[in-house]
């Protein structure tokens, strides 16, 4: 496996635990506060890109998910698309930018 497939595995791996960690406290609360609670965290502190994965991840296989977290996708904000959540933070490719590098 090369360094960019561990890099990879790790992020995956790395979104799946902290959403279930997110899940493990909301599971103390009654059903729907807890799905609207997971949702809330999800929404509030993971910029755009981490969602974006979180999608891939579920939509692939959502086996690793604690269930509250399946419940709750269907309240947390998906990207359109990866330059939508590029965008949200500011970030344009180069491609995009005209091909013009900024001057200091």
């Amino acid at each position: 496996m090369s360094h960019d497939e561990d890099h990879i595995t790790s992020t995956r791996e790395k979104l799946v635990r902290m959403a279930n960690q997110i899940a493990t406290f909301f599971h103390s609360k009654p059903r729907e506060e807890g799905i609207a609670g997971v949702a809330e965290h999800i929404n509030k502190f993971w910029e755009p890109r981490m969602r974006r994965q979180f999608f891939e991840l579920l939509d692939g296989d959502a086996e690793d998910f604690d269930e509250l977290v399946i419940a709750a996708s269907g309240k947390i904000k998906r990207p359109l698309t990866p330059e939508q959540a590029d965008k949200s933070l500011g970030y344009t490719r180069p491609a995009e930018a005209g091909g013009t590098v900024p001057h200091e």
